[in-house]
């Protein structure tokens, strides 16, 4: 396939498309020349501290605020000048947004009662994503009669009933407690799979980013730092920034570099043993039993960079254990 074939097969496989998309209010600049691409059935998290633009790049992409420069496509369409009711994505909200005096049917079908969907087809719509938020039967309560889980799954049933190519869902989950969080971050991946809609999700949570993620972005002052899957952002850090943003890192220089160091990557072995190199390193030293102080031997290298934190001359280091992305236990 030639080249120029190959880019047209990447245009149109791709969900969303940012090219040099800028948004600023006034002298603030919350978003600066973004170009990025969603491949279509892709779990895609946008990933970032507060004020980095994430947020900002969401709404843009849902049409709630219009770019000052750049293109955004939706599915290889244009959609910039489209208002958010013309473009074939949905929003779910932190807040979840659900009318208190409806009832638990009724908020999700509206969508589709907005849009002139006949009363049959509505019921059955409504009664099917029901069961696939695993709400059967609370089809008559008000909002104010569930948990706090159930009225974040009634938000997602109300914007899946429209069966959008892409769901956008912005801090989700930032109301609910951390085990309810954790249940909804499965729910959330599991779902994603079984429907092979493209989510693009904002978080500055990381562990929510690697847990759930095909891939993501780092975002930082307007502008992205790194995209990658998650075993590629936490393994090999683009720069300073995602280093010590993406997990945990110690920052160690030697020879005029600064080395990200990931705590799991350090092997203690016994004071005046030989280093041990391999993989099994850590399990041998771990077996001794004597109280002498152990000391660091051998510390993999994730990556290392020349001069400031903010230099982007990055050099690759040294191999080690295969790479792995901690995930959260549940």
């Amino acid at each position: 396939m030639s080249d120029e074939r190959a880019g047209d097969a990447v245009r149109k496989a791709a969900a969303v498309r940012l090219e040099g998309v800028r948004k600023s209010y006034g002298d603030v600049v919350a978003v600066d020349g973004v170009d990025l691409e969603i491949r279509a059935g892709e779990f895609f998290t946008l990933l970032g501290p507060s004020g980095s633009g994430k947020t900002t790049t969401l709404r843009l992409i849902a049409g709630f605020e219009r770019p000052d420069e750049g293109r955004i496509e939706l599915g290889g369409a244009d959609v910039g000048d489209r208002p958010p009711y013309a473009r074939d994505v949905n929003t779910v909200f932190q807040d979840y947004a659900l009318f208190p005096h409806m009832s638990i049917a009724d908020n999700v079908a509206y969508g589709l009662r907005v849009r002139g969907i006949r009363k049959a087809e509505r019921r059955g719509r409504v009664e099917d994503v029901l069961r696939r938020m695993r709400l059967e039967g609370l089809g008559g309560r008000k909002p104010s009669q569930l948990s706090g889980g159930q009225r974040q799954r009634v938000a997602l049933a109300r914007a899946l009933v429209n069966r959008p190519e892409v769901l956008l869902l912005d801090e989700p989950l930032g109301a609910l407690d951390l085990k309810l969080r954790q249940e909804m971050q499965l729910f959330l991946k599991s779902l994603q799979q079984d429907l092979g809609i493209t989510f693009v999700y904002v978080t500055h949570d990381q562990d929510e980013a690697l847990t759930m993620s095909d891939r993501l972005a780092v975002f930082n002052s307007g502008r992205i730092e790194q995209i990658g899957s998650p075993a590629k952002v936490y393994e090999s850090p683009a720069n300073a920034f995602v280093a010590g943003f993406v997990g945990v890192s110690n920052v160690v220089e030697r020879g005029g570099r600064r080395f990200a160091v990931r705590p799991e990557k350090i092997h203690m072995t016994e004071a005046g043993a030989a280093a041990q190199t391999g993989s099994h390193a850590s399990t041998a030293a771990g077996s001794s039993r004597s109280a002498r102080r152990p000391r660091c031997t051998k510390a993999r290298r994730t990556r290392s960079w020349r001069g400031s934190s903010a230099s982007r001359t990055w050099s690759s280091a040294a191999a080690g254990a295969s790479p792995s992305v901690p995930r959260r236990s549940t």
